[in-house]
């Protein structure tokens, strides 16, 4: 191993390269486009199911060949995609004067000997967010985007110990799920991790990233509260593109489900001209298909719950005169019922504005959470507002029922362990997903994650998962929904046309792979129901434990 570190370390002296004092960087499971098709990219948050005999390496090619192809980079390893979140950091910093850029996690190492500071950024560095967490609970296995991430640091891990010792390299952690690394402190002090930075970062991290570069002691914790996100006006236009053409709109949301740390975030919207600078950037570089981001997209422009209609149509009229595709991150069920009934067939509208030759649907991450009106008055009040919680059941009915209208496809998340879930909440879950069957829609179980995630104990909610008998009906559910209609979304819909047909191969198998394999768990799932149901105990199933896996010698992980 030292030798070959040697080796590349000399040959690399060779090579002229850019001199960045600020590399960013993530595994390949977060740097990629996903063949151009976003919601692929949720593949990763599931084990590799697929296992061909002996040759453990085919089976991960398939994976990584459905869910997270290589991306193309410059001749200097600078990706010509990179994820949206970073690509602000990155603006922030080269507005602020600072030598700065985002590099491929194939050539990153490259850049490491002569780099001041690393950065890296994932949304789920250890599989502990849902549905990372879900899968690996329920079969017992590591999912693929922390496995891609495991393997990733191993890899580099030599190169950021040697360059820490030379000249002082200072590694820092953000993104979404930085929490995941004071959970596991062990692992922060294996891969010399300085900070951990927590929270929209685009005001506060180059202050960090300047107190570096000065030499200036900081801190292993940062945490960006309300006080602290910054103002629209103070968040860059990033430079380069975004993976998949992908565009924030606006950040926060006015609903205050319990359960979500997004609603402590203020609200905040884009103006349209903000928008379109980075709308255009995207066709420059030629992406002309693309996703537009927000906790609740309908929401746009508005200060509640409320629809602004003006606002809204002029923002996908402006998104289509640039985008031959489009769709959205995330709605929810509310807002596209209430911009259907009360402003004058607005969902339909949009719809009109959206398909077009070029396009004939687009896609959504919609949270259903439960079906139990008693839990959802408890913990998500504001999330059928203004319609009535007491009316769930309505709202999801019919809202799903204008998105199947309107080719509006949901990918539905249904929360499993809520705090308090009775039974008869669960049985009231199982009875509505019986009810939206007809609705063409995915449904992805979550695992419960309470917001003082970082205060949980060692033994706590990450491993352990508390189920009742009714959960693992409810979970059979689920998945029975999800295959019925994958099959259709993906041969009909999704990679429908020529160019993506070996994709839509793979896919395929994969579906009726996956079918199988979690077919086959359905006895052992029905036994494990029926032990819980006779001890009257709460069932533990644990998922793998993460320092166990990071015990494997490095030549391991080498490629």
């Amino acid at each position: 191993m030292v030798k070959a570190f040697k080796a590349i370390v000399s040959l690399l002296s060779l090579m002229v390269l850019p001199k960045y004092d600020v590399v960013l960087t993530t595994d390949r499971s977060m740097m990629s486009n996903y063949h151009g098709k976003e919601f692929l990219g949720f593949v990763t948050t599931g084990p590799l199911f697929i296992t061909v005999g002996p040759f453990k390496k085919l089976g991960e090619w398939i994976h990584e060949y459905i869910a997270m192809p290589k991306m193309k980079v410059d001749k200097y390893g600078r990706p010509y995609q990179a994820p949206y979140g970073m690509r602000k950091i990155e603006a922030a910093l080269i507005d602020a004067g600072i030598n700065a850029a985002i590099i491929d996690p194939d050539h990153v190492h490259k850049y490491i000997p002569n780099a001041k500071i690393l950065m890296l950024s994932h949304h789920d560095y250890f599989g502990l967010n849902p549905p990372s967490s879900t899968w690996s609970a329920i079969v017992g296995r590591e999912p693929l985007n922390a496995y891609s991430f495991r393997r990733f640091m191993m890899r580099i891990r030599p190169y950021i110990m040697e360059a820490k010792s030379r000249n002082g390299l200072k590694v820092i952690v953000g993104g979404p799920s930085a929490w995941q690394w004071l959970y596991l402190p062990e692992l922060m002090d294996f891969f010399g991790v300085d900070t951990v930075f927590d929270g929209e970062g685009e005001r506060l991290v180059v202050d960090l990233v300047k107190r570096i570069l000065n030499n200036e002691p900081v801190p292993r914790y940062v945490y960006v509260g309300v006080n602290d996100a910054p103002g629209i006006d103070e968040i860059p236009t990033i430079k380069y593109p975004a993976v998949n053409g992908f565009v924030e709109i606006g950040r926060g949301c006015p609903r205050g489900c319990a359960f979500c740390p997004v609603t402590i975030r203020p609200l905040r919207w884009y103006p349209l001209e903000k928008i379109e600078e980075e709308l255009k950037l995207h066709v420059k570089y030629g992406i002309v298909h693309g996703l537009i981001h927000a906790e609740d997209v309908p929401l746009y422009g508005s200060t509640g719950v409320e629809l602004n209609p003006d606002k809204l149509i002029k923002l996908h009229q402006l998104v289509k005169r640039y985008y031959l595709t489009m769709a959205w991150s995330h709605t929810t069920l509310a807002s596209v019922l209430l911009a259907e009934k009360k402003y004058n067939r607005l969902a339909t509208k949009i719809a009109e504005i959206i398909e077009d030759e070029h396009q004939d649907w687009w896609g959504a991450q919609v949270g259903l959470e439960t079906g139990s009106r008693r839990l959802a008055k408890a913990i998500m009040p504001g999330k059928a507002a203004p319609f009535k919680i007491e009316d769930w059941w309505d709202v999801v009915e019919e809202a799903l029922g204008v998105m199947h209208d309107i080719k509006l496809i949901p990918a539905l998340t249904v929360i499993v362990g809520l705090p308090g879930e009775t039974e008869d909440d669960v049985m009231e879950t199982i009875e509505l997903l019986d009810r939206i069957r007809p609705y063409r829609s995915l449904v992805v179980p979550m695992f419960y994650v309470p917001m003082n995630h970082i205060r949980a104990e060692k033994d706590g909610w990450i491993i352990k998962y508390n189920l009742l008998p009714e959960h693992i009906e409810l979970m059979k559910k689920m998945f029975e929904h999800s295959i019925y209609w994958a099959k259709d979304i993906v041969n009909h819909f999704y990679l429908r046309g020529p160019q993506y047909w070996p994709v839509r191969v793979a896919v395929n198998y994969f579906i009726n792979y996956v079918e199988k394999r979690v077919r086959a768990l359905y006895d052992r799932l029905d036994q494990i129901a029926a032990e819980i149901k006779n001890r009257r105990l709460v069932s533990k199933v644990e998922a793998p434990k993460l320092m166990e896996l990071y015990t494997p010698s490095e030549e391991e992980f080498e490629d």
